[in-house]
């Protein structure tokens, strides 16, 4: 079935009218420019965006990312939920279904998920923590609501005055750092997963201890299974398709089974189907603010912007990375301004505002990966690639790693990646299966899900994205046996003092990065996650670095075909 779905009806026509629309855009002065262009490059992919779900691969790919983003969000808004009482897991099913619909409808990136984040709940809580102690502090959600209409209407300043246009200027220096920071943020959240427990019953958070590990061991040995030389292709490609939904169902259910039962371990908080929080309307008010408040939110509108204009279009990169075999054009100014419209949504319901999610949407594409046999021709091109694209990888499945664990393999026996089943509907129906939660019934079922194994899910996903990450990966370099190093290793051309440089100078960002966020000052950590930029772009090549150190160390994240929407790759010294 996948070979037959390689290609799409009419896909060889849209491949002639994609070359001819293709264009380079700069930083030009016309109003809406990038968003225009944007729509003339997608539109006419936008039939075979829905004929193109016909494929097998949709299935696991919707399956694995509905768990891999509803979860998380709900077990990272927890504190907020707890420590506000304006928001249940409610208000966070309706912001992922939100997202994913537009997105996945309208958007010109429909392969990027977006839900509810770790900084974003971070961001409100900060807010909630911030004005609740001033005398007459305002209504929450109304001070929120012009929080996010603020940040919303920045959102469509940026698209129409072609401003993601800079994003050509992120790297892998960038995306790297951020990648290990969200890494260690879903590590974090685990241990408080486990720690929170123990404030109730002792017996309860040991149990619930046992089922983060047996979560995080079990996704784990799926993984690893996929990626041996054990059984059938078929079998092993469906221990990377299931392999994290089976393991999260089954240490779920070791929950209710004899001593464990017994012990009543923690489970998720639900509410009501379809209510809100506290019994509230639907719509907030947020036009009754007085008048002070609604120029306080300006600047906490702004630093939303600058979370959301990297967040989200680092995640877009990351899924379009240059590993994946590609052949839709993006659509970076056009989603932005759509991202500024669920933004405004968000403030008008009283929902965390969703964003690109991270490393959820790169695990998206990996799950829509079609495997083959590669070409001659690929064969040669990749032979003659210097830098290893794991740099860049935030794997979930060992699917794009397995071309370079696969050395066993004669070069014609191997499977590699041949093409990405590009479409809509995998990103819609994981959004429509949170609508399906807050029906009653099963409502009640994700209550009966331990936290316990809420934090092994955040425990896997974070390692897991930690052990493909560029940072950690020269990392490894310097600690490995040199006599088992490869000698075709691009890294043994770089001097060890310039690497240890270069890794310091991205450790020392990340870890600013994770203490502000730890502090009263959380709300500042968006600036120093933007800063990451202009220091790669200005500072780094000031450093002792040659131009072929630093072509190695760092590199585009993707592909020129993909950056072609922001005025394409800048080729940084």
């Amino acid at each position: 079935m996948e070979e037959q779905a390689r290609e799409s009806p009419g896909s060889s026509t849209l491949l002639q009218d994609a070359a001819t629309i293709r264009r380079t855009p700069s930083f030009v002065p016309k109003l809406g420019a990038g968003i225009i262009s944007d729509i003339r490059a997608r539109a006419p992919w936008y039939f075979s965006d829905w004929t193109d779900a016909w494929n097998y691969r949709v299935i696991p790919a919707t399956a694995l990312i509905f768990f891999a983003n509803v979860l998380p969000g709900i077990a990272f808004s927890l504190d907020l939920i707890e420590t506000t009482q304006q928001y249940t897991v409610t208000e966070v099913l309706i912001s992922s279904f939100m997202a994913a619909f537009v997105f996945s409808v309208f958007g010109a990136q429909p392969l990027t998920i977006a839900g509810v984040t770790g900084p974003i709940t971070v961001f409100n809580r900060t807010i909630y923590d911030i004005i609740h102690k001033q005398p007459n502090a305002p209504n929450y959600l109304q001070f929120v609501g012009w929080v996010y209409l603020w940040a919303a209407i920045i959102h469509w300043v940026t698209a129409i005055l072609n401003w993601c246009n800079f994003v050509r200027y992120v790297t892998l220096f960038s995306c790297d750092t951020f990648g290990f920071y969200v890494s260690w943020v879903y590590l974090q959240y685990g241990v408080q997963v486990i720690t929170r427990q123990f404030s109730g019953d002792f017996e309860g958070a040991l149990v619930g201890i046992t089922l983060a590990l047996l979560m995080l061991v079990a996704s784990f040995l799926f993984q690893c299974l996929s990626e041996t030389t054990l059984f059938h292709r078929h079998i092993r490609r469906f221990f990377s398709d299931y392999g994290m939904p089976i393991s999260l169902i089954a240490a779920s259910s070791m929950a209710y089974w004899g001593r464990f039962n017994a012990s009543n371990p923690s489970t998720l908080p639900v509410g009501g189907a379809f209510q809100a929080a506290n019994g509230r309307a639907w719509l907030v008010k947020f036009w009754e603010l007085d008048g002070k408040w609604v120029g306080i939110a300006l600047p906490f509108g702004i630093i939303l912007w600058i979370l959301f204009f990297f967040d989200h279009n680092v995640s877009s990169l990351i899924a379009q990375g240059s590993q994946f075999p590609l052949r839709k054009p993006p659509g970076f100014h056009y989603d932005f301004f759509l991202l500024g419209i669920t933004t405004f949504i968000a403030g008008l319901i009283g929902v965390p505002a969703p964003n690109g999610l991270i490393p959820q949407a790169p695990i998206h594409t990996t799950s829509l990966l079609i495997m083959g046999k590669p070409s001659k021709k690929d064969i040669d091109e990749e032979e003659q690639i210097t830098k290893p694209s794991s740099q860049s990888g935030y794997d979930s499945n060992g699917a794009v790693i397995k071309m370079e664990k696969s050395s066993d393999y004669s070069v014609g026996q191997r499977e590699a990646p041949i093409a990405v089943v590009e479409q809509r509907v995998s990103n819609l129906a994981q959004g429509s299966l949170c609508l399906v939660l807050l029906t009653g019934p099963f409502l009640h079922i994700l209550g009966l899900v331990p936290r316990g194994v809420l934090a092994g899910l955040f425990w896997f996903m974070g390692a897991d994205a930690l052990k493909g990450n560029g940072i950690t990966i020269k990392l490894m370099y310097l600690i490995r046996d040199k006599t088992l190093t490869s000698p075709d290793d691009p890294l043994r051309k770089v001097r060890k003092s310039r690497l240890l440089m270069f890794v310091t100078i991205q450790l020392v960002a990340f870890g600013a990065t994770f203490v502000l966020t730890q502090s009263i000052a959380a709300l500042g950590f968006p600036v120093i996650i933007l800063l990451l930029v202009p220091l790669r772009a200005y500072v780094i090549p000031r450093l002792p670095f040659t131009q072929e150190e630093l072509s190695i160390l760092d590199g585009p994240t993707a592909s020129p075909f993909t950056m072609e929407s922001v005025g394409g790759s800048l080729h940084m010294a």
